[in-house]
């Protein structure tokens, strides 16, 4: 395999399917106003040439308004009770949901009462059951359900998801990845926020960033995993309901193993590296969207460092997005996709309180 040609055009976007001059932009209806929408999803939005966002929906008429006269395109800023009562629905084609993870089904099940097609954030629902449901109202009603995951329209991870495709680093051996960051120190300082209650959030450190390298390590490997073992621990008082460190590994078919890590109370870092029998290919660092990725690759004698270009992870995939629901190509992550994740997390809570491995359900 020729090195030079996978990496010659890095940041290109191979999944792309339409031309944005050629069809209509897809019109969002925003749900969610939070720091991560109001910094990230909305000014990619705004810069797109696939998408736009012209509904933005909140808690409060006046934060709705507020933000929508601050965002280009945004022409409706309603409650979330009047999106639900069918408010402004000939304003917008999709609903991308960033709400807290217990919140998603029931704005999900809206959107598929009108017939809206869905880009859900991660994770799915706080567990499995709800997260069903989701996936299950998206498909009778017979609309675009994607979950957002990043990575898979992050140039460096596909870059790498090719070589190990492509047996550059041989047959897949194994994966380590981590995530982590000092929630409380670069988030939000609140001890009372959504991510450290439980009924909101479903887990901790797991399912907001543990996330990352599990489902990395799937799109990496195009492997589901059969069973899985863990660790969780929480020092700091502010997460006495949640975990706030997890260690996990998981089984994948024909013995490949991922040791993965994910902490809340821990410096901020990330990466991802999957080894084989004749090389090694990793992503460091990996996950937060403001760093420039560096892609490491290794084969016999041979070594090489790349550094990619940053590009807006979020623009990526809302574009990607709308190149699925503009063009004929079918979506991937979906939901059926997200509801392996839902249930694996659930199998390294299940195996951290009983110490033992635990089969993941098909």
């Amino acid at each position: 395999m020729d090195l030079d040609a996978v990496l010659e055009e890095s940041c290109a976007r191979d999944w792309q399917t339409v031309d944005p001059d050629t069809v209509d932009r897809v019109r969002f209806a925003v749900i969610g106003l939070g720091w991560f929408t109001r910094g990230r999803a909305l000014p990619a939005l705004t810069d797109s040439d696939l998408c736009e966002p012209t509904v933005l929906v909140s808690s409060s008429t006046e934060k709705a308004q507020r933000v929508a006269a601050e965002t280009a395109g945004a022409d409706h800023g309603i409650t979330y009770d009047e999106f639900h009562d069918g408010v402004a629905t000939d304003a917008y084609d999709a609903v991308y949901v960033c709400t807290p993870n217990a919140l998603h089904l029931a704005y999900v099940e809206t959107a598929a009462t009108y017939g809206k097609d869905v880009l859900c954030e991660k994770p799915m629902e706080r567990d499995s059951d709800r997260a069903r449901r989701l996936r299950d109202a998206a498909v009778e009603a017979g609309i675009d359900l994607m979950v957002a995951y990043r990575m898979h329209t992050e140039p460096a991870v596909r870059r790498a998801r090719e070589l190990v495709e492509a047996g550059y680093i041989g047959d897949p051996m194994s994966v380590t990845g981590d995530m982590s960051q000092r929630l409380l120190d670069r988030v939000n300082p609140d001890p009372d926020q959504w991510r450290l209650d439980e009924d909101l959030a479903g887990g901790g450190a797991l399912f907001d960033i543990g996330i990352y390298p599990l489902n990395t390590a799937r799109f990496l490997l195009d492997a589901d995993p059969v069973a899985v073992t863990g660790k969780t621990a929480s020092s700091h008082d502010a997460f006495d309901e949640v975990d706030e460190t997890v260690s996990f590994s998981v089984e994948f078919p024909d013995e490949v193993y991922a040791n993965c890590y994910a902490s809340h109370n821990a410096r901020q870092s990330s990466s991802i590296t999957v080894t084989g029998t004749e090389g090694q290919v990793r992503v460091e660092p990996a996950f937060f969207q403001d760093q420039a990725r560096q892609l490491h690759v290794s084969r016999g004698d041979g070594r090489a460092t790349v550094t990619l270009t940053p590009v807006d992870q979020m623009r990526e995939e809302f574009d990607y997005f709308a190149d699925r629901v503009r063009g004929s190509d079918s979506i991937h992550p979906d939901g059926t996709h997200g509801l392996v994740d839902m249930r694996v997390m659930e199998a390294i809570y299940e195996a951290a309180e009983i110490d033992r491995w635990i089969s993941v359900e098909s």
